[in-house]
């Protein structure tokens, strides 16, 4: 197993990875699917902010983290993306991918590192818990896929 920082020729591994969960589920509340040159874009604009993990020459996940909101007071307050394959979750690879993520944030100056989960995604509550995160506010019904209201969960470490 390899954590590295993400390069452009990752992007088709990790559409592949994001679009299923696109399509099939409430744990992001986003219908558009990830194109490869968008991917390409934010790879290249995020920098060592986008880690993958990798094994056998295969990806099994990936996280970034990007201004929570814009402008220079958020400016050391991040988001943060998680997405790991179905085989990867539950063997430890998350935890270890998301303790890179959080290095790379306090190299950078990172203060605080938020992660807006789906309500319906209770083992993305629990997975944020068991790595420090604590749950600061359940904003109801903000969210919208699948013909019905989602809740977000906001959660949020200080690094």
């Amino acid at each position: 197993m390899i954590i590295r920082t993400a390069i452009v020729a990752d992007a088709p591994q990790i559409a592949a990875l994001w679009n299923p969960l696109i399509d099939a589920t409430s744990i992001t509340f986003t219908s558009e699917k990830k194109t490869i040159d968008g991917l390409e874009a934010v790879i290249r604009a995020r920098g060592d902010a986008f880690k993958v993990i990798e094994e056998g020459g295969t990806l099994q996940g990936f996280a970034t983290f990007f201004q929570f909101r814009a402008g220079p007071g958020y400016a050391r307050t991040m988001e943060h993306s998680i997405i790991l394959a179905s085989q990867a979750q539950g063997r430890g690879q998350g935890k270890k991918l998301m303790a890179a993520l959080e290095a790379e944030a306090r190299q950078s100056g990172v203060h605080s590192l938020w992660a807006g989960v789906s309500g319906e995604n209770p083992a993305g509550v629990a997975f944020h818990r068991k790595i420090g995160f604590d749950v600061i506010a359940r904003l109801p019904q903000v969210g919208y896929k699948f013909d019905r209201w989602i809740d977000l969960v906001l959660m949020q470490k200080i690094l």
